[in-house]
């Protein structure tokens, strides 16, 4: 035992000796970890390879750049939204083992708090910022950072869920506002900034171009909105796109993106549209949208169309609505709403949104070969107008009586007399035929069972449903017969066809 403690006593006056030992070179430099080196001799470049005089115009683009940014980011918000939601009440077994064990919990204490981020940007010297809907939909509480950095409690003025748009206000002097550009004489090339709040990176600006305005005979959203390059990522909804005058010309929405990050196809609300919402939000609380009460579709090629491929072909006629009043019937062709030519669907779907109501407005239409002018006043569209657009069955036209109601049969006839049309073999629509085919409710007409060699250029297929030639309605194989029978092969010949649930019209060119 005495051997053992003299042998620790060791250890410690040894292991003392190199702890002193290690202190005192340490603190004389004596010490060093690291290899004692030699200075590297180094010149930088003090020249740039190009002089600017050389780059001009470029830098003279720079510098314009820069003031227009300038000019525009202090009116650009980040909004920030956050949402209460309630996890469910009572005992959680795992409180047990976080040694917080609880009997019951409260809706305080039980709520999760959910946030996210946005952009918008002030159009009014009062306060009021523009912003997508989608950005403010069903939160709690809304917040905006200035781009100072203050932050400013917002309440909702109005929100509007088909147009994808909101308005904020907040009580703050001094704010200074944008200018609402016109998007209509917006066109693809132009140059545009979007400035936005993506992944919470305030004030962020990317440059690029308008790449397609108004995309002729799409009958989505998409049609409606400006495309852009300039990249546009989750944060940036709700900030603007500028133009080269500092104006806004469109309210950054959507983008298309199989990574959910910019794929270079941004999409923004027009500016002329936002102009209607945000009045139409101000003074009345929210959108009043008038309406026409007509359906359509695209032109596609080989199709009847007007002059220059441009206007949009009626598919059919809502009941009561402006449109009825204007006596604007099924397979008309409207070239001009209120003086402005139509070229397409979203066109005529823009001039309409910005009509103001119970005004006289005229319609120029193109009615078996010829152009009617047809006037009516616009009426604010009713709450279930969607709802009554997709269950009304088509209505033939009023001064034209359908023909007789024959009984259905499942042996195909073919049509005689007529060029194109003597190449079809046609049957009555029986309900479960329209049923495998999935043409909609209310659709009537003949079933093309087989087409000849080339039939009207390849236009028409088996199982297209023909509703209608000429404008005359087609209801029964007979009705199919006695139609094509009077004919004049020597003149062009219109039908209404519905594929699928697609209904557009094919021309038939005499041969």
């Amino acid at each position: 035992m005495k051997n053992l403690l003299k042998f620790l006593l060791l250890v410690l006056v040894l292991s003392a000796g190199v702890s002193l030992l290690y202190d005192y070179q340490l603190h004389r430099g004596q010490l060093s970890f690291t290899s004692p080196t030699t200075p590297e001799k180094y010149t930088l470049a003090n020249k740039a390879p190009v002089e600017t005089k050389e780059i001009a115009s470029l830098t003279a683009l720079s510098n314009e750049r820069r003031k227009l940014v300038a000019s525009v980011v202090t009116s650009v918000v980040s909004v920030k939204t956050s949402k209460r939601i309630q996890r469910p009440q009572g005992l959680d077994p795992f409180d047990f083992f976080r040694g917080n064990a609880r009997s019951y919990r409260g809706p305080e204490e039980d709520a999760l708090v959910q946030n996210s981020l946005g952009s918008g940007v002030i159009l009014t010297k009062e306060g009021h910022i523009i912003t997508n809907n989608h950005v403010v939909d069903r939160v709690d509480e809304i917040q905006v950072q200035l781009s100072d950095g203050r932050t400013r409690k917002a309440r909702l003025i109005g929100s509007d869920t088909e147009l994808d748009v909101a308005v904020l206000k907040i009580d703050e002097p001094g704010v200074q506002p944008l200018k609402l550009g016109d998007s209509d004489t917006v066109q693809a090339g132009d140059f545009v900034l979007a400035v936005g709040n993506p992944f919470g990176f305030e004030e962020t600006v990317t440059e690029g171009i308008i790449s397609s305005k108004g995309r002729p005979n799409r009958i989505d959203g998409f049609g409606d909105y400006l495309q852009t390059d300039a990249a546009i990522n989750p944060g940036n909804s709700g900030g603007p796109l500028i133009n080269l005058e500092g104006e806004v010309i469109g309210i950054n929405t959507a983008i298309i993106s199989r990574s959910g990050t910019s794929s270079g196809i941004g999409f923004a609300i027009p500016s002329n549209t936002v102009r209607m919402a945000l009045e139409s939000l101000l003074k009345k609380g929210r959108i009043i949208r008038g309406y026409l009460g007509i359906e359509t579709t695209g032109f596609e090629p080989g199709q009847v169309n007007a002059t220059n491929n441009s206007g949009v072909p009626v598919v059919r006629v809502i009941p009561d609505s402006p449109a009825a009043d204007a006596n604007i019937r099924r397979g008309d062709i409207i070239l001009k709403f209120d003086g402005h030519d139509v070229h397409n669907i979203a066109e005529l779907r823009r001039l309409v949104s910005q009509t103001e109501l119970d005004r006289k407005v005229d319609v120029e239409v193109k009615r078996g070969g010829q152009q009617l002018t047809l006037s009516t006043k616009l009426r604010e569209q009713p709450a279930d107008y969607q709802l009554a657009r997709s269950s009304q069955p088509n209505q033939p036209d009023q001064d034209q009586a359908p023909g007789p109601n024959e009984p259905d049969t499942d042996q195909p006839d073919r049509g005689s007399g007529n060029g194109v049309l003597d190449s079809l073999e046609v049957r009555d629509l029986t309900p479960q035929l329209a049923q495998r085919l999935g043409v909609p409710p209310g659709v009537q007409g003949v079933v093309i069972a087989q087409v000849g060699s080339d039939a009207a250029g390849g236009q028409l297929r088996a199982g297209d449903v023909i509703e209608a030639i000429n404008q005359t309605p087609i209801e029964s194989v007979q009705d199919y017969q006695q139609i094509i029978a009077s004919l004049d092969p020597s003149k062009p010949h219109v039908l209404s066809v519905c594929r699928h649930r697609t209904r557009s019209f094919v021309v038939i060119q005499p041969q």
